[in-house]
């Protein structure tokens, strides 16, 4: 037993939260602050031909302006199935059919909305911090195995410090991502 197998527990508990911070950074841009969005899509199932299918796999999805998505499938029929997909994921807009493409106009938030936004991102920002946490248990945890199979006790400590000082930063940057999406959210 020596350093390095402590680093690996470090380094892995490391790379566990940037993924759950980079998975929070995914879920945040899937809020809508005001602005359409491609990324609010994101997640949405058409059904092509009887396969369940990403929408952005069965159409081209872009900004017209700020309040507006103009969303081209690759074929004509496709139009009501990615309608019933958008209508069924109450995502706050109905879309406007023209025959050949769909049109989503963003409505303005109103305060109330505004405020629901914001408990949702505190919602998504508390599962990534409870997910850090729970990286930072099991990094300790796989520490202390290490001790028991003769591991030194200041190298574990050393080990759990560094854990430690990587659960603070991680919650720390997921508290600024959080804070500057309600920035974002209340800002008319």
């Amino acid at each position: 037993m020596t350093a390095d197998d402590a680093q690996i527990f470090v380094d892995d508990a490391s790379e566990t939260m940037q993924k759950a911070l980079e998975h929070l950074e995914s879920e945040l841009s899937k809020i809508r602050a005001g602005k359409a969005s491609p990324a609010m899509l994101e997640g949405i199932v058409v059904d092509y031909y009887g396969v369940p299918s990403p929408i952005n796999q069965v159409s081209n999805i872009n900004n017209s302006d700020a309040r507006t998505l103009v969303i081209q499938p690759w074929e004509k029929n496709m139009l009501a199935p990615i309608e019933r997909a958008i209508l069924g994921a109450n995502i706050g807009a109905t879309p406007l059919n023209d025959g050949i493409l769909l049109r989503i106009i963003m409505p303005p938030l109103t305060e109330e909305r505004r405020k629901e936004l914001v408990k949702n991102t505190k919602a998504v920002a508390e599962h990534s911090k409870v997910a850090i946490r729970n990286i930072r248990r099991d990094a300790i945890e796989g520490l202390k195995k290490l001790q028991k199979d003769g591991l030194s006790e200041d190298i574990v400590k050393d080990a759990e410090a560094d854990v430690q000082n990587l659960t603070d930063k991680y919650i720390s940057l997921a508290d600024k991502h959080i804070e500057q999406k309600e920035k974002e959210i209340m800002t008319v």
